[in-house]
């Protein structure tokens, strides 16, 4: 969401804040993820099973760009994409925003490492996913992993494609996105559906998604493992005053207001984890993103930075809450705009950033039992998903959760 920013700063005149900040002071500022360098040396392997898949496991995300090449064409997708940032004349609009906004997107993606990690993460997740699988579940083996992203290559209509050429006869969509949002894992699901509607054919295979999991038992210990190991890198006198700041990406109060179930399901997440944790810290859910005079949903990360370390809180801990691998909301927006800059103006004397779960096994065990007990329920999605939002003006949403549910598993 971070690039929901992007599009902001160019539509919407910015109002001139002159937010005071506290006096400049010696700080510590640590993410394990780019202490152990966020490009890490971890090749996608390819699936070695040569035998015809049964189950194919569409693994959604919005994706990012891997090298600087291919930031432009990221940025067109991205603001073509109407489930995500609708824009007047936006077939002549969003091609000058991309090309207007790429040096300085590379450049971001230049102080990351040269591009995202997300695809490395998800076929490490997805390899590892689908090796459970074929032992936890048998009957519905061999279990093929896709990535389709919405944004970057492989693209979720290459993916749905080669899915249909592999003569996958059971086909999951599986969010990567734990907390349900219209405009992420909605947009994604839409592109499904547009991928057949726009053929004029029904798909070979039988489709359902896992469309949320906000609580499952194993993210929520996943997170609250990450939390504690940073929690004890914290000088031991400062550990019990450390403020834990959930960051999750904001939303325009505009589609909140539509009835988008996003904000309570991650806050559903939060606080699972702090009943894990037995409510060891001070807490607070907060919203990264957020950008120009038009209400967001609040408070942002980065105006709770501040204001914590004027109320004499300087001891935070950040945790992406509603990213599960590490991409550049957390490594640039996270870990340089706020954890580096804006925590040394604003004088936190100590600052660090959870880890994301990136390569955890227990982890892809989640990832694996979610898809377990989903192949097992004969479910074609959750019962939240045929809720449309109450003031929904999108009717490809309603196409879209039709397609679904009329999926004959």
């Amino acid at each position: 969401m971070a690039l929901l920013r992007m599009c902001a700063r160019f539509c919407v005149a910015m109002k001139n804040n002159s937010n005071k900040m506290c006096p400049r002071v010696p700080w510590h500022w640590h993410s394990t993820s780019a202490a152990t360098g966020q490009r890490a040396d971890i090749k996608e392997k390819p699936q070695l099973d040569a035998r015809k898949p049964k189950t194919g496991i569409l693994m959604l995300n919005m994706g990012g760009p891997e090298t600087l090449d291919d930031v432009h064409d990221f940025l067109l997708r991205l603001f073509t994409d109407k489930d995500l940032i609708p824009l007047p004349a936006q077939s002549k609009l969003a091609p000058f925003i991309a090309k207007r906004r790429t040096p300085k997107i590379q450049e971001q993606y230049h102080r990351i490492g040269g591009g995202s990690p997300i695809k490395m993460w998800t076929a490490k997740q997805g390899d590892g996913m689908v090796k459970l699988l074929d032992e936890l579940s048998p009957e519905t083996a061999p279990h093929k992993f896709y990535i389709g992203f919405r944004y970057v290559h492989p693209l979720t209509e290459e993916a749905v494609e080669e899915m249909e050429r592999d003569g996958i006869e059971r086909a999951v969509a599986f969010t990567q996105y734990p907390q349900y949002s219209c405009s992420t894992t909605g947009s994604s699901l839409n592109a499904i559906y547009r991928y057949y509607n726009g053929r004029r054919a029904a798909p070979k295979m039988k489709w359902s998604t896992i469309d949320r999991w906000p609580t499952h038992p194993l993210l929520i210990q996943c997170f609250a493992d990450h939390v504690r190991q940073e929690l004890d890198r914290f000088p031991p006198e400062k550990r019990d005053d450390v403020v834990i700041l959930f960051s999750a990406h904001s939303l325009p109060m505009s589609v909140v207001n539509r009835g988008d179930p996003y904000p309570q399901e991650v806050g559903a997440t939060v606080q699972r984890v702090m009943e894990m944790l037995n409510f060891s810290n001070p807490y607070r859910l907060v919203w990264q993103s957020k950008v120009g005079p038009m209400p967001w949903l609040g408070p942002s990360t980065d105006d709770t930075i501040k204001g914590l370390c004027e109320r004499g809180n300087k001891n935070l801990l950040l945790v992406p809450i509603a990213f599960t691998s590490d991409h550049i909301e957390t490594l640039h927006e996270l870990d340089i705009e706020y954890a580096q800059i804006l925590a040394n103006e604003c004088g936190v004397e100590n600052i660090r950033r959870a880890e994301s779960l990136n390569g955890n096994q227990l982890f892809i065990k989640a990832l694996a039992d979610l898809v377990d007990k989903h192949l097992k329920s004969a479910e074609t999605s959750s019962k939240q998903l045929s809720l449309r939002c109450p003031l929904c003006v999108n009717p490809i949403c309603g196409e879209t959760k039709a397609f679904f549910a009329k999926q004959n598993l």
